[in-house]
């Protein structure tokens, strides 16, 4: 197997030498030189273009066609000029239309890119890494990102203070901003040189336009602008913006007889602070103290049965802005040396309650107070600190009105540090991470981690125009705590140290600490031509522990994975862009058990009418899991074919929608999955969208674990036939009365319901046919008296009860909804007003979906929180 595996990967790798292709052409860079406005001169920003301060700067136009054909004159002509005073860059743009009447104008919240619009890219730190854009549409709704990684990543949750208009008239439509020095980064010099771009989008064409020119086969985004220069002896401005925020907040619930914390409603009263200083131009310190995050999208519905944790995305503004700067993702994706959900957290602990005793348990911990310290500086250093303390958290109990306390969460300290340098013409960088989360424990709590550090180097260097690239990181950890504490991380789920078979680990309960590494190093060819590879190698030693202020899945493997993608750049009469690509990876662990192979191949075409597919399917020859029987040995599933199938109308259209197909079968029907997805969006006029998510699933699985028993002093590893199906849908609505004010809803219900049939014990966990893996009890071993929560085995039929089964069914229903109303009433300065419900329950598993989703939703009351919010924005 090994020998077949090398010979793919040599052949992967080796196609895009045997295939002839014209080598990435250099581009000439382009140039503008801003004008500065006379002593005294001022610019009204109203998108009108009729100021007399605009005439001392020069015109240019010349843009190129982007997408979809590439290098081509676009259908519409673009001009721009740019001014400047000792505070303010300001960008004239008109863009012209020979069909103004055509020109898409829909208001939408801000950073939702609706319609037309034209953006200025502005790389002040001059890195050919990093970037500021601004953009603005026709109809005056600004949307404002934070680029980084060379254009690889966009953050939407930047929100400068700059101002900005736009017009239309009978030549197309204009526009105007005006964007303060103070929320660009860059160092004292006398004649400023940065990196800029000009962005069009003509909507009804998607037509993509730039002022550089771009090739479609370039690595890198950032890297490619031309220069904005002549701005002379203007001088860094130091940021100090405070925003002092208060919170209205009220609770209604179902009361709950007999419960004096489920009375009926809640108040709650709450302020605070957050606060951004500049300590130079080019580095800033965020603040904030006692944050709120009432505004907050809920986390989507979701239930896990292999006992992994569930990654959601980050979405509190503090933690999403500059993310970029702390994200170390060093393995595969979600595995990161710094998860910002980690910070105000869920409680780990739990209150011991007595009969008769109710208590009120803290939903997150509270962050009393957070400090980030970023930016980067003109010689090429990127720099984050954060630092976050959580205060202590206590349940609440009640005791025939007698009060106590419980501490569920200690007096935690969280640290981030990370730097990278930037050399070789911006052609390479070399970084590094720590990270220290320290908890203050009391002896109810010893079973958390006392203390937990992470260190980390990375390196990415690129040659040949940035075709090519060698990148890598590796990372060690160290944690230390009681000898309860380190056997419970010895012993779940990401390490498994108690599995009967691993010769390579033990669990060892004397043991106070554990320290680990991982990395990852990889190979390949991002632009030039139409081939793309990567050719690379990541790995997780079995102590590795990140779950402190990081996250990691799963310790002990070594991954290979290779990958070789063909672009179809070139327009033509049948499509507009199409790649194909084919993918193939092999899974070990530190003992040397080969324990997966996958091979893949993808594709993907968008179509002349930007109509689009995506198809992709993959063979699993081989799938050993240490982790299904929970600390059990090594187990095996049967081989596996999987494929999928989507397609979509145009994006653009009012009205537009994707159709999905995920398929997997097992041989022997050991499991398999189906999925249907459909999602809609409609835009009956240009104020209001309507979009919607509907996804349907059935995972039948044979041996689903169960549970872990003993019989006879001999470990029985109890596993099922599992029918698990699936219900999810997410609804939105978006309703822009104008570009600062909004009204935006969401709403989920979920649904997964699990029964159980055909129990049987694990026999064999390699064997290669599924009957010779397991055994089923046969109708005389297992019983299920009535009205009883639990199945009862006579394994050696002598009439007495061996060990019994709880009974595993399961029906998870759940609902969550934020309706929000969005006002900026002045630059910076919003007021929120926020309506959530949410209801959690379990239904009967043996009703359909529909019927507990009727029961446990739609007939039940449900929790309600009513929030008002207002913050000012002061800038000093």
């Amino acid at each position: 197997m090994l020998k077949h595996i090398l010979t793919l990967i040599t052949l992967i790798t080796s196609i895009p030498f045997l295939c002839a292709q014209d080598s990435t052409k250099v581009v000439a860079k382009r140039s503008y030189r801003a004008m500065s406005l006379a002593s005294g001169q001022s610019l009204v920003v109203d998108g009108l273009l009729d100021d007399k301060g605009w005439e001392v700067a020069e015109w240019t136009s010349d843009f190129t066609e982007f997408e979809p054909d590439n290098a081509t004159p676009p259908k519409q002509k673009t001009k721009f000029r740019i001014v400047y005073d000792a505070k303010f860059l300001y960008v004239a743009v008109r863009c012209y239309d020979t069909e103004p009447s055509k020109i898409e104008k829909r208001l939408a919240r801000r950073d939702n890119f609706a319609g037309d619009w034209i953006e200025i890219n502005i790389d002040s730190y001059n890195d050919k890494r990093t970037a500021f854009s601004f953009t603005v549409t026709a109809a005056g709704v600004k949307n404002d990102e934070f680029i980084s990684q060379n254009g690889n990543n966009w953050d939407e949750s930047w929100n400068p203070i700059w101002y900005t208009a736009a017009n239309i008239d009978e030549e197309g439509w204009t526009a105007e901003m005006k964007i303060p020095f103070s929320q660009l980064k860059f160092g004292k010099q006398k004649e400023q040189i940065w990196g800029m771009q000009m962005h069009r989008r003509l909507f009804r064409e998607e037509e993509r336009s730039l002022w550089q020119h771009v090739p479609q086969d370039t690595p890198g985004w950032v890297s490619e602008y031309g220069e904005l220069r002549g701005l002379m002896d203007i001088q860094p401005q130091k940021q100090l913006e405070i925003q002092p925020f208060m919170v209205n907040q009220l609770e209604t619930y179902p009361k709950e007889s007999g419960n004096p914390f489920r009375d009926g409603s809640d108040f709650i009263l709450n302020g605070g602070l957050d606060a951004k200083i500049g300590i130079t131009n080019d580095l800033t310190v965020d603040l904030t103290v006692n944050p709120d995050f009432g505004q907050v999208e809920a986390d989507p519905g979701a239930i896990a049965l292999d006992g992994f944790q569930i990654f959601f995305e980050e979405r509190r503004p503090f933690f999403v802005e500059n993310k970029n700067i702390f994200d170390y993702e060093f393995a595969d994706r979600n595995d990161n040396v710094f998860y910002s959900r980690r910070i105000g957290r869920s409680p780990q602990g739990s209150a011991a309650l007595a009969e008769n005793e109710f208590v009120n348990d803290p939903i997150n911990t509270t962050i009393l107070g957070a400090a980030k310290f970023s930016g980067k500086t003109k010689n090429g250093w990127s720099l984050g600190l954060l630092e976050s303390v959580t205060g202590k958290m206590f349940a609440e109990i009640d005791s025939n009105g007698e009060r106590r306390k419980e501490l569920v969460e200690p007096l935690t300290n969280y640290l981030i540090g990370r730097a990278q340098k930037d050399f070789n013409n911006r052609n390479s960088f070399i970084g590094g991470i720590f990270t220290a989360t320290n908890r203050k424990l009391e002896p109810n709590l010893e079973f958390l981690r006392t203390a937990a550090y992470t260190g980390g180097f990375d390196f990415k260097h690129n040659w040949k125009e940035r075709n090519y690239y060698v990148e890598g990181n590796i990372v060690t950890s160290h944690v230390t705590g009681s000898k309860e504490a380190i056997t419970n991380t010895q012993t779940s789920i990401t390490h498994l140290f108690q599995r009967v078979d691993a010769s390579h680990v033990e669990v060892n309960p004397d043991r106070t600490s554990l320290t680990g590494t991982g990395g990852k190093l990889e190979i390949g060819k991002a632009g030039g031509g139409n081939w793309r590879y990567e050719l690379g190698g990541i790995w997780r030693s079995p102590e590795l522990e990140l779950n402190d202020v990081g996250f990691l899945r799963q310790a002990d493997e070594i991954k290979q994975y290779a990958e070789v993608e063909r672009l179809f750049l070139k327009p033509t009469d049948f499509y507009r862009r199409a790649r194909v690509g084919i993918e193939q990876y092999t899974t070990y662990d530190f003992e040397g058990n080969f324990n997966r192979v996958q091979y893949q191949i993808e594709g993907f075409i968008n179509y002349k009418n930007n109509w689009w597919t995506e198809v992709g399917a993959a063979h699993k020859p081989r799938i050993f899991s240490n982790t299904v029987l929970r600390g059990g040995p090594r187990w095996r599933w049967s081989e596996e074919n999987f494929g999928y199938l989507f397609f979509g109308s145009d994006q653009r259209k009012k009205f537009n929608f994707t159709l999905g197909y995920i398929n997997s079968q097992a041989a022997e029907n050991n499991f398999s999955l189906e999925r249907y997805v459909m999602r809609f969006r409609y835009q009956p006029f240009d104020a209001f969208s309507l979009s919607a998510s509907i996804e349907y699933e059935e995972n039948p699985n044979k041996t689903q674990y169960v549970d872990e028993l003993s019989f006879n002093e001999t470990p029985r590893y109890i596993t099922a036939n599992i029918d698990q199906r699936t219900f999810a849908t997410s609804l939105r609505f978006n309703y822009s009365i104008n570009p600062n004010l909004s009204i935006q809803y969401y709403g989920q219900p979920f649904i997964s319901r699990g029964t159980y049939t055909n129990f049987n014990y694990v026999n064999n966990p390699i064997a290669e046919k599924l009957g010779d893996r397991v055994t089923l009890y046969n109708s005389n071993q297992i019983s299920r008296p009535n009205n009883t929560g639990s199945y009862l085995i006579d394994e050696n039929l002598d009439g007495n009860t061996d060990y019994e089964i709880q009974d595993p069914d399961f029906s998870f229903v759940q609902f969550r909804s934020n309706l929000v109303a969005r006002w900026e009433y002045i630059p910076g300065s919003e007021l929120f007003l926020v309506w959530a419900q949410g209801i959690t329950g379990f239904g009967d598993p043996m009703q359909s979906l529909g019927s507990n989703l009727e029961a446990q939703i739609l007939d039940q009351k449900m929790d309600n929180t009513f929030l008002i919010k207002v913050t000012y924005r002061f800038i000093l």
